[in-house]
């Protein structure tokens, strides 16, 4: 199955103010998110990308057009199921007074549980998330082949979200998983199991992601280190 790299959206203005913005419409990158997005999308940039699909939010559609400047052909599409999880009330509030909420230690602890007043569960965010991921994988496997290349920008806590279900491990546990602002985090699904590839990571090179050919007598070509493992779906053992 392709590869899905899961960029989280540059450093907004909420994100300094130290302001929950959930779905807040008009929260934009800063002059630190907006490097940051060119960043990653300079070192996305030599990837073969087959497509790049992002929040409607405003900040994942920034940082999604900077990833888009260096591929051409491509325009990103958004959808909603990647969108940040529905705070309800706790939306536009200050964290330091959210923490004081007799429902932040359940989100911290328990977020399986947590349904936000007026907003949407945890629960419903990983899976419309999940689901998204894997519907756009199924169809990209269909059109591109199974070693294509695609970009999903979309939300902290929804990207731990999905690499809590990639990794088999319950939602509670996604609050150990750290996902910075313009990281990237890479998963490829296979016929029974997800790989994570890469968790948080903003500065290694990617070109290990793209096939590169053998050497001609052989006639044949050289899959990347994720395909080779990913092929049968089953693990490597011992190491590489």
């Amino acid at each position: 199955m392709p590869t899905v790299i899961l960029v989280r959206h540059g450093r907004s203005s909420a994100n300094t103010s130290g302001v929950l913005a959930g779905r807040t419409p008009g929260v934009k990158l800063d002059e630190v998110g907006l490097q940051q997005a060119a960043a990653v999308g300079e070192r996305l940039a030599q990837l073969p990308l087959a497509a790049i699909v992002t929040s409607p939010l405003d900040r994942c559609r920034q940082t999604a057009a900077a990833i888009a400047k260096h591929h051409e052909a491509l325009r990103p599409a958004t959808d909603r199921r990647l969108t940040e999880c529905g705070y309800g009330d706790w939306t536009g509030k200050k964290l330091s007074g959210l923490m004081k909420d007799p429902l932040w230690p359940v989100v911290q602890q328990h977020p399986s549980a947590v349904t936000f007043p007026n907003g949407e569960s945890m629960r419903a965010m990983q899976q419309r998330a999940v689901d998204a991921v894997r519907a756009h994988d199924a169809a990209l496997a269909a059109s591109h082949g199974p070693g294509a290349l695609w970009v999903a920008v979309s939300h902290g806590d929804v990207i731990k979200a999905i690499v809590a279900d990639a990794l088999g491990q319950h939602l509670d546990t996604f609050q150990r998983i750290v996902v910075d602002t313009a990281s990237t985090t890479i998963i490829t699904y296979t016929a029974t199991r997800p790989f994570l590839v890469r968790l948080n990571d903003s500065g290694s090179e990617l070109a290990s992601l793209v096939p590169k050919p053998e050497t001609p007598a052989k006639g044949r070509r050289r899959k990347s280190a994720v395909q080779s493992s990913a092929q049968s779906s089953d693990a490597v053992v011992g190491g590489r």
